[in-house]
């Protein structure tokens, strides 16, 4: 059974105790780092032994943008930045979205032979000038040229058989905070006409799954998109009738800590509507999360839409 969680791992092989944590019903996924690899063979058999695990396979994930969002490197192609793509389209639009979708086919080739399911890419969020986390992982300030590129990146590992995962949910750009270390609260009078939004509502029909942005957009819910009802359930699903995955980003980040234990927030992300909770950097800490959880008797932890949309080759 592939359940919500999505958890990590310590080293290049797995350990006894994450064989089992990774065994448990709780448990639908894994994300890898860079402190995961040490060349394409030894990923290659860790990624096995993950995949066998569990009958109904782990979904192995992992961050793999380009520029410096590129978790393996050594054997790999060096893949651009967006931001390049983006100065690209500036002096040559055809040219930019030729290489936009050809990323696409790397990123999809080279971590599919490998047994990866999914890179979190593409990155929607707009370029305002002021988010250094996000800067040249966006691929312009326009929302026409981000929807444009990105749809060509979608494109390209939709070729290969890959899917993608559209972030940061609705927009991540306008903030100066970083969501890792900071809880960014974005003050703009926000509607469903705002900008940010606009490449999720041009290419709604080709995202497969979307993941949140950490920020309070305080004219609207005092909560992070990831525990607000009006962004996943009002505006996501209803409104642009969004029907793919919804993943939270690392609820270890400060942007998601909101005085609540880590179990809470897993518990709140989930029962919001999220359909997988990712959880980054608590390795030591799953086995204890997982009793917590367990202790729950909410059907918020059961029959994850995964299942569902496998079914429907929609994932």
């Amino acid at each position: 059974m592939l359940g919500k969680l999505i958890v990590d791992i310590a080293g290049t092989e797995l350990t006894q105790i994450e064989k089992k944590y990774l065994s448990h019903d709780l448990i639908g996924g894994v994300i890898l780092f860079t402190r995961n690899f040490e060349n394409k063979n030894q990923l290659h058999n860790l990624c096995k032994s993950i995949k066998a695990i569990k009958n109904e396979e782990l979904i192995i994930f992992v961050d793999y943008e380009g520029g410096r969002i590129q978790r393996f490197r050594d054997g790999f192609t060096k893949l651009p930045s967006m931001s390049l793509l983006g100065e690209r389209y500036d002096s040559s639009p055809d040219e930019a979205k030729i290489f936009s979708k050809m990323v696409g086919n790397i990123i999809a080739y080279e971590l599919g032979t490998l047994n990866i399911d999914l890179s979190f890419t593409p990155v929607l969020d707009l370029d305002y000038g002021k988010s250094k986390v996000i800067s040249d992982r966006s691929f312009h300030h326009s929302h026409k040229v981000v929807s444009s590129l990105s749809l060509e990146l979608i494109k390209g590992l939709d070729e290969m058989g890959f899917k993608n995962v559209a972030k940061h949910f609705p927009g991540h750009g306008f903030v100066e905070a970083d969501s890792h270390i900071d809880l960014p609260i974005d003050n703009r009078k926000i509607d469903q006409n705002l900008t940010d939004l606009k490449p999720y509502i041009k290419n709604i029909n080709k995202i497969d799954a979307v993941m949140t942005a950490h920020i309070i957009y305080k004219s609207v819910d005092p909560n992070p998109v990831c525990y607000s009802d009006y962004w996943i359930n009002s505006i996501l699903r209803k409104s642009l009738n969004f029907k793919g995955l919804i993943i939270s980003d690392d609820l270890l980040m400060k942007g998601a800590d909101i005085g609540k234990s880590v179990h809470q927030r897993v518990s709140d992300c989930l029962e919001t509507g999220c359909d997988l909770a990712l959880i980054c950097n608590f390795y030591d800490e799953i086995p204890n999360l997982l009793s917590k959880l367990e202790l729950s008797e909410s059907k918020i932890f059961q029959n994850s839409r995964i299942h569902e949309l496998r079914k429907s080759k929609v994932f």
